[in-house]
């Protein structure tokens, strides 16, 4: 059990320098910035509480935050003093200007601005701003799929300080890939995506681990042992890339089929067809022993089933796991956490169950969307695709910022203002994760 954080632990207790408090016009306290989801107004018609937060400036220790109030305003009970300070430090708003720097100084300049942001969106107490980055530093990633999406998401795991990031694709370098997928050069045509991926990665962070895999994901026992950490997949931290297998078709979240792409629309309804697929839609997968993994990141949509296959291990390993992708200018990340709101099935089958396309009996959904070999993508697509689910894969492997999974979410690049969300309750009648499963 987490011992609770309280402010007399902290040697000198300080409003975070990105919650800096000011006065309204009327009065008011406002703190934690303007930013919504962050910020509050605290009512002061006394005056007391400006003095408060003007006295945690990190140069005093708790009990003389208390007796620089007091002196302002004698006749405030201390013990108001001492709870506001705790009610401060439960919104998120407190850390300590004594706390030590718990990584190599190589590591403090590394992240020096990635931890300052952490600590601005975490409004969980904590006694370090590094807690974080450590819960990073710490963390083991499977990430399926080193393409657009893939190798933009990796890119900025890596960058974040993940620690051990274990990559899988079958597929070499083409010259079409490089419009949009961040990891390759010219000189790089025709080698294996996940070799030059490795070796890109390993050069951007040498403080972190970064292996890899030639592997084909062709049915859902390969993607169960995937995520059991079997075979390759279970190497040491520090092992070179290895090949195995190539042909799966994977290429960063990039080639969706017409009904099967997230987006407003929802996550991928599954055919009943998918290539190599062996779980129907009523088989709920076996359990599995706990994965050697914190958090699967899927960044492949092929086979079509793919994200079937992963919804199933991952509920069965208990493994969170987020996805992205995108159908032309629209591009969505999700978010899953098995026992935790609804699974990406409930997602997909609300979803159908909410949208209205107007077909006639017996009409296949796949008529509605756009039917093409390859999806159309550029570096701008696929990078806010990789960088939606990095963020999601850094939200679960922190908890900063606090996300409740079972959903998705993303952005329309034709209607920038047009929120693109998609929650549905879990659903109890779920052959994946329902009381039946």
């Amino acid at each position: 059990m987490t011992e609770a954080v309280t402010v007399e632990a902290f040697g000198r207790p300080r409003i975070k320098p990105e919650h800096r408090a000011y006065r309204t016009v009327d009065g008011n306290v406002r703190v934690g910035s303007v930013i919504h989801g962050i910020g509050a107004e605290i009512a002061d018609p006394q005056g007391w509480v400006w003095t408060l937060v003007e006295a945690m400036d990190g140069s005093r220790g708790p009990s003389e935050v208390v007796a620089e109030v007091l002196r302002t305003h004698p006749d405030l009970p201390g013990e108001d003093a001492r709870q506001a300070m705790a009610d401060l430090l439960a919104a998120g708003f407190v850390d300590d200007a004594r706390a030590s720097v718990p990584v190599p100084p190589r590591e403090e300049d590394r992240y020096s601005r990635g931890v300052p942001l952490l600590r601005w969106m975490d409004l969980a107490p904590r006694t370090s701003p590094w807690d974080a980055q450590l819960r990073l530093r710490e963390a083991r990633v499977l990430l399926i799929g080193v393409g657009g999406t893939g190798g933009h998401a990796a890119q900025a795991l890596v960058a974040s300080g993940v620690g051990h990031v274990h990559c899988v694709d079958p597929d070499a370098v083409e010259l079409s890939n490089l419009n949009r997928q961040p990891l390759y050069r010219e000189s790089d045509l025709g080698r294996p995506k996940v070799e030059a991926a490795v070796a890109t990665l390993r050069a951007l962070n040498s403080d972190v681990t970064v292996t890899g895999e030639r592997r084909e994901v062709a049915r859902p026992e390969e993607l169960a042992a995937l995520v059991a950490g079997s075979r390759q997949a279970g190497r040491p931290p520090g092992g070179p890339p290895s090949v195995s297998a190539a042909g799966w078709g994977a290429t960063g979240a990039e080639h969706h089929k017409p009904d099967g792409t997230p987006g407003p629309a929802g996550p991928p309804a599954e055919t009943a067809e998918g290539a190599g697929r062996a779980l129907s839609s009523s088989t709920p997968a076996p359990a599995l022993p706990p994965s050697p993994y914190d958090l699967l990141v899927l960044a492949a949509d092929r086979p079509d089933a793919i994200r079937q296959w992963t919804n199933r291990a991952c509920l069965a390993a208990g493994l969170p796991w987020v996805d992205a992708g995108y159908r032309g200018p629209l591009v969505t990340a999700g978010v899953y956490v098995p026992g935790q709101g609804a699974c990406w099935e409930c997602l997909r089958d609300g979803e159908i169950a909410r949208r209205d396309l107007r077909l006639g009996p017996g009409q296949d959904p796949e008529v509605a969307s756009p039917r093409m070999p390859w999806n159309p993508a550029s570096a701008v697509t696929a990078g806010l695709s990789g960088a939606l689910l990095a963020h999601a894969a850094l939200a679960l492997l922190t908890g900063v910022p606090a996300m409740e999974p079972g959903f998705r979410f993303g952005v329309n690049l034709m209607l920038p203002g047009d929120p693109v969300h998609q929650r549905t309750p879990r659903h109890l009648d779920c052959p994946a994760c329902g009381e039946r499963a």
